[in-house]
């Protein structure tokens, strides 16, 4: 009993080669990621044993997704495969004062086909002991949403940790549902929240402020109406231009508020994907962990994120530890 189960979309990522706008490139590269993906890859470079469930292109480009996925020993023994190609997102990196912008061509996707019935969630959560979900997935379709909430139900009823990381996008919602409503209705499952005030907002219909005080009060009152919800994790981010960023993070366990220190990332190689790697790097340090060192080690997962290309943080839990320990130098280990 000790597999996370992580489920969504996975994504081909085109990209021209460093900085450039496509405009201006005769040559792209392309990674694989997804939301849910780069946390179940990361959780499993730092030595969590990950199954990923979702729903793939059948052809030689679903192929290499699957071989990507196998390649960090992610279980993939519950994808399905469909007839519809894989989604596909560009983007244009940025730098200094220009912002990065992507463009998604995931509509008519294969995962867009998902249904309840392609998932045998009872095979599916065997041996699982954490369920990681995001607010993605349910916005992505009507027939994910759904699959999702089956997956969410046999979870809880397991006794099985979940862990709901909201990611409100407003421009994913298009299938006649309301966020709030479909993120309402799934929360109830969940023990974990990865989120901060935009997010409880967006679920309760408040209007917190950023502040420390407001957050830890908007925390209390998102735990007293989803009392299933024992603890919050935020992540900060600092922008000072495209290229320069600073990340902390705190929390409030029901017991008590903590926050981080700021980690000063002078140099953004890719951004993409910090955000799960900071859920990552919670999920795994909560398992290991008392809850300030497990948002450190989060925080820090987040933060060695902003040094690789590509949607997944490659680093391993001594990679994180060391910069845990004030290693930040960026020194030739020899």
């Amino acid at each position: 009993m000790n597999k996370i189960i992580t489920f969504g979309e996975v994504l081909m990522r085109i990209s021209p080669l460093g900085n450039k706008k496509f405009i201006q490139a005769n040559n792209v590269e392309f990674y694989f990621g997804g939301t849910e993906v780069n946390v179940g890859i990361s959780i499993a470079n730092f030595g969590g044993d990950v199954k990923h469930i979702s729903c793939i292109s059948n052809d030689f480009i679903g192929d290499t997704a699957i071989s990507y996925l196998n390649k960090f020993d992610l279980d993939t023994s519950a994808i399905v495969r469909s007839g519809r190609p894989l989604g596909v997102y560009f983007l244009e990196v940025g730098a200094v004062m220009r912002p990065s912008k992507i463009s998604y061509n995931r509509s008519h996707s294969s995962f867009s086909e998902i249904s309840p019935e392609m998932v045998n969630w009872e095979k599916s959560l065997e041996q699982g002991k954490w369920f990681h979900w995001t607010g993605i997935t349910p916005a992505l379709c009507k027939g994910a949403k759904e699959t999702l909430k089956e997956g969410l139900i046999l979870a809880k009823e397991k006794g099985m940790i979940i862990s709901a990381d909201p990611t409100y996008r407003s421009a994913l919602w298009k299938y006649g549902e309301e966020a709030k409503d479909v993120l309402t209705d799934l929360l109830q499952y969940s023990t974990i929240f990865i989120g901060g005030v935009n997010e409880i907002n967006e679920v309760l219909g408040t209007s917190f402020g950023y502040s420390n005080d407001e957050f830890t009060e908007a925390s209390k009152l998102l735990i007293e109406k989803f009392p299933n919800i024992e603890k919050v994790f935020d992540k900060i981010r600092t922008s000072i231009n495209s290229s320069w960023h600073k990340i902390r993070a705190r929390m409030w366990n029901g017991v008590e508020f903590k926050e981080t220190q700021d980690l000063d990332i002078t140099h953004v190689v890719d951004r993409i994907g910090t955000g799960d790697a900071f859920a990552a790097g919670l999920i795994h340090g909560l398992q290991k962990f008392d809850d300030y060192k497990a948002m450190e080690f989060g925080a820090a997962a987040c933060a060695i994120k902003h040094t690789y290309l590509g949607d997944v943080n490659y680093a391993n839990e001594s990679d994180v530890i060391s910069i845990l320990e004030g290693n930040t130098s960026g020194r030739l280990n020899r």
